[in-house]
């Protein structure tokens, strides 16, 4: 038994160091892709929101390949910090696009 142990204890680190791995992966999509980050700004329809989080797990793959647009939860541009996050899902439009671009 201790050897079926120690097995399961090096899967289990590696399978948890290739999640991390994968969330790391994604975010940098996001960042690069999308020109999303952490506190940016999109815009739905015609209003300014600012990017509370973004939920990685809901990206999901094409058929080309790539990853769709992850849903994002942010609050309106200029609103009170406490107030609570909407989901904005995956209709966003970065309000700076990669490499400085306005637009996706």
């Amino acid at each position: 038994m201790d050897y079926a142990d120690s097995v399961q204890k090096v899967l289990l680190r590696k399978i948890n160091k290739a999640e991390q791995d994968l969330m790391q992966l994604k975010l940098d999509y996001c960042r690069f892709i999308f020109g999303l980050t952490h506190r940016s700004q999109v815009i739905v329809g015609e209003t300014h929101y600012l990017v509370q989080s973004v939920d990685l797990d809901s990206m999901t793959r094409e058929e080309d390949g790539s990853l769709s647009r992850p849903v994002v939860w942010g609050i309106p541009e200029g609103a009170d910090p406490d107030v609570a996050p909407l989901s904005l899902g995956t209709d966003w439009v970065a309000a700076k696009g990669p490499v400085g671009r306005a637009g996706p």
